[in-house]
């Protein structure tokens, strides 16, 4: 599979949330895809590189505007696109 087109970098941070100002629509375009701690996650709402944690959903808890729950985990955090 040869595509014509690159990519764009991904960022030190991205968010799933359309709402979020760390949501960049051009990277979803193709898969993205998360190692933490040299396992890859399916299940990462937000990441930062730099400071190294990732945000998943705790559950099928929501809060109050039906958002879900997450929690921030810290370690090695790695972007690829797959």
């Amino acid at each position: 599979m040869n595509d014509t087109t690159s990519a764009p970098a991904l960022p030190d941070r991205l968010s799933i949330d359309p709402t979020s100002p760390h949501h960049v629509a051009a990277v979803f375009e193709r898969d993205v895809g998360i190692l933490f701690n040299g396992k890859e996650r399916f299940d990462v709402a937000e990441y930062c590189i730099s400071e190294g944690w990732i945000r998943v959903p705790v559950g099928n808890k929501v809060d109050r505007k039906g958002r879900p729950l997450t929690v921030a985990l810290k370690g090695k955090v790695e972007a690829f696109y797959k």
